[in-house]
């Protein structure tokens, strides 16, 4: 699924306001999280600045599948809330640099020996995005993103299972699950990350949700079960939904 660009006379308004103070844009009648989300990059105007064009079309599409859209005015899925944005950003970071890796490795033991891939999360990226997409146009002639729904869905679950074998793609030191649980994991942190990490657009996954963010107190509500949280968010940065 790839985001239409909407562009109305009132987003184009709002969009000059960008560079005044929060303050200023809640004086003409935006509260600080609708002038975060204006702030925030279009995905369909976003430049990824680690993925390359095909990684990025595999990371979009995949995100989709993974935080589909609720539809009907339901929870928004990843695309809404700029999770791809998110995962780039994290991955031009120098996340991954405590990371030992001075083997020896052995891909294959129990989850109780602690990380055994000889990669950084960039790497795992870089590596099984190929490898899926090179599975995917031997199987269907296509890459991952253009395949079907369906067909996404069932690629996923295969990775997630091994069922797509990346020693048979020349690919030893890592596993399909290995590279779904970097994807997916990453996928929710974007979601539900503050949006100051460039997920979670206009705090839209915390509404859904009705987490209050970063407030400072609202200990008088954790005993009321059961009960819609009535305030909205706050982010790290003070902005209000």
């Amino acid at each position: 699924m790839l985001l239409q660009k909407e562009t109305t006379r009132r987003k184009f308004l709002l969009g000059s306001l960008l560079a005044l103070p929060f303050s200023d844009m809640i004086v003409r009648g935006l509260t600080a999280a609708q002038a975060a989300e204006m702030a925030a990059p279009d995905l369909v105007d976003y430049q990824p600045v680690f993925f390359s064009t095909d990684e990025w079309q595999f990371i979009m599409a995949a995100c989709d599948r993974l935080i589909p859209a609720g539809g009907n005015g339901k929870a928004p899925g990843a695309l809404e809330t700029n999770v791809p944005i998110f995962i780039d950003q994290q991955m031009q970071g120098d996340i991954g640099d405590e990371i030992y890796l001075q083997g020896p490795f052995d891909p294959r033991a129990p989850a109780t020996m602690g990380y055994q891939i000889p990669y950084r999360p960039q790497q795992i990226y870089k590596i099984g995005i190929r490898i899926v997409n090179d599975w995917c146009q031997q199987q269907h002639q296509k890459p991952f993103h253009a395949l079907s729904v369906a067909e996404k869905d069932a690629v996923l679950t295969q990775v997630q299972k091994n069922g797509i074998h990346f020693s048979e793609l020349g690919e030893d030191a890592l596993q399909g699950s290995q590279f779904f649980s970097e994807l997916l994991s990453d996928t929710k942190h974007g979601y539900l990350s503050d949006p100051m990490y460039g997920g979670n657009k206009g705090m839209k996954a915390w509404i859904a949700i009705g987490f209050p963010g970063a407030r400072a107190s609202y200990t008088e509500w954790v005993k009321q079960h059961n009960v819609p949280y009535p305030l909205g968010p706050v982010s790290l940065l003070g902005q209000r939904a």
